[in-house]
């Protein structure tokens, strides 16, 4: 995340709660400027509302992740072709047929892009079901993860998500895949 994105943010800020809102639903479909961005300050500044700063982030990045998976079933796959590579519809086709609604909570979570995601399981027909709880789980974990840093943290949270947070969600992405590789072969 790069701190010159907050000047371009300006329209976003002035509106509060709401302007979180609706950056966060609109980067769930094709806004390049994640949410995290005004989350995190907006926290930092009111510490005692993070919690509701990253409900209100995961309520508006679901909605409009279901936005992406509905645009996604009915524009189908040229609609992702405006977003990502053949070889990477490809991979995409595979992570979905695979893992389904692991693929999305893994997105939702990490920095890779949610919104490729949120189409592509519309597009390679996620039950709509597991889109959902994976979205709410993946987004829900992400931004309360972001509001209990900055909660402990205070103002120097700042600087840890600007350096460290997403090398910290990609580290416990790994470690549940891990995990579940593990309870999976467990069952065999």
């Amino acid at each position: 995340m790069e701190l010159e994105w907050l000047s371009s943010l300006d329209w976003f800020f002035d509106f509060g709660p709401y302007g979180l809102f609706l950056l966060s639903f609109v980067e769930a479909i094709f806004f390049l400027v994640p949410p995290d961005v005004m989350l995190v300050p907006l926290a930092v500044a009111q510490p005692a509302l993070s919690l509701a700063y990253a409900a209100i982030t995961t309520a508006g990045s679901v909605l409009g992740g279901l936005s992406g998976y509905f645009l996604g079933r009915r524009a189908g796959r040229p609609m992702l072709l405006r977003f990502a590579s053949a070889s990477r519809i490809e991979k995409l086709e595979k992570l979905f047929a695979r893992y389904g609604g692991w693929a999305v909570a893994m997105a939702a979570f990490t920095p890779v892009p949610y919104k490729v995601f949120t189409i592509g399981a519309g597009i390679f027909r996620v039950r709509l079901f597991h889109f959902t709880i994976a979205s709410v789980t993946g987004r829900g974990l992400r931004f309360g993860l972001e509001a209990l840093l900055v909660m402990v943290l205070g103002e120097r949270a700042t600087e840890f998500f600007y350096k460290d947070f997403e090398w910290l969600t990609l580290a416990i992405a790994l470690l549940a895949v891990a995990v579940a590789i593990v309870v999976g072969r467990r069952k065999e």
